[in-house]
């Protein structure tokens, strides 16, 4: 078991770990073989700017390819989770969760072709879902070869300039001085162009770029292997056309049927006690409205009766006043 799992540690990583090695290794051979010989000094001085362009074009590969070697790792990283799931589980328990990688585009285009009971062709479907990764690689091995092109371009702009400044130093010797040497100077300037954009683009290209390509091409074919692997090892069963497979998908059907039911059912219950619930406040609303009925009745009956008592006091004030007028009290005396 220890095997296996490192076996497959080093199935994962290989891709990023060749790469690293690689790029180190460029980087060591660097400063022990030019960093003496003032290449940048060169590539400053350089009139043609030819060496700038083969050194953006280098580093624009180097992007790729480390972009392409990551995204080659992630998808080595999930082909070997969906592997330990499918040893236990088989195919239906590999669940892709969406489409933004090759492996989960894979399994799902794989699981979706079983459902229409048909015979899937793995080597075509993962060559298809890995097209992509394929061309990027070939996008790197491509700009090696313009990186080698554009040192012979280097190389034939340099050996003109060489020859432009023999030139003038040659019409300037015997009495030109200061442009005899201006020429010899142009001369050796284009001597170092040819040089050095023949060898950036050599080694930059020809042998870093390459190899680059030739790691990531690596990497693919290994991730290939791996899903190519899992399907005839631990999904045989479940791509093969047999009785057992036609019965394990109708278990599997039969299963989703059955948690849609527990779903339905759980939506029904909620249903139920949103009516109690619904049914308890209509109650408690008609509670409320009996009480206010009762309220505004007895809230009318009081504005009655301090209605009855405003007219009775207005009546009682009116007699007092009757009783103290002149009239009044001739009436008592006349009575009297």
């Amino acid at each position: 078991m220890a095997q296996r799992r490192q076996l497959v540690h080093e199935q994962t990583y290989r891709t990023i770990l060749l790469w690293l090695g690689w790029a180190s290794t460029a980087i060591a051979i660097y400063f022990f073989l030019y960093l003496d010989t003032d290449i940048w000094g060169y590539i400053k001085q350089d009139q043609s700017k030819i060496t700038w362009v083969i050194i953006i074009m280098f580093a624009v590969g180097i992007a790729i390819s480390l972009s392409l070697t990551l995204s080659i790792t992630n998808e080595a990283m999930q082909a070997v989770k969906f592997g330990d799931i499918a040893k236990t589980e088989s195919l239906h328990g590999v669940k892709p969760q969406n489409d933004r990688h090759a492996i989960q585009r894979f399994f799902l285009s794989l699981k979706d072709i079983l459902e229409k009971n048909a015979q899937p062709d793995i080597e075509s479907l993962i060559d298809v879902e890995l097209a992509d990764y394929h061309r990027k690689s070939h996008v790197v091995e491509v700009m090696g070869n313009l990186l080698i092109t554009l040192g012979l371009i280097g190389t034939v702009i340099g050996l003109t300039l060489t020859l432009t400044g023999l030139t003038t130093s040659l019409d300037a010797l015997g009495h030109d001085q200061s442009r005899l040497i201006d020429g010899l100077r142009r001369a050796m300037s284009g001597m170092g162009t040819a040089f050095y954009t023949t060898l950036l683009g050599s080694v930059l290209g020809g042998i870093l770029l390459r190899v680059f390509a030739l790691i990531t091409d690596g990497g693919i074919d290994n991730l290939s292997d791996i899903v190519k692997k899992i399907c005839m090892v631990y999904c045989a069963s479940d791509i093969k056309p047999s009785f057992e497979r036609d019965m394990r998908v109708l278990n599997t059907e039969i299963e989703r049927f059955g948690a849609n039911v527990k779903i339905l059912r759980a939506a029904l219950n909620d249903t139920r006690m949103a009516m109690h619930e619904f049914h308890d406040e209509a109650k408690k609303l008609n509670q409320l409205n009996d009480e206010d009925d009762r309220e505004k009745t007895l809230r009318d009956s009081v504005v009655l009766q301090m209605y009855y008592s405003d007219l009775l006091k207005n009546e009682m004030r009116m007699i007092n006043k009757i009783n103290r007028s002149w009239w009044g009290k001739l009436r008592r005396a006349l009575r009297n």
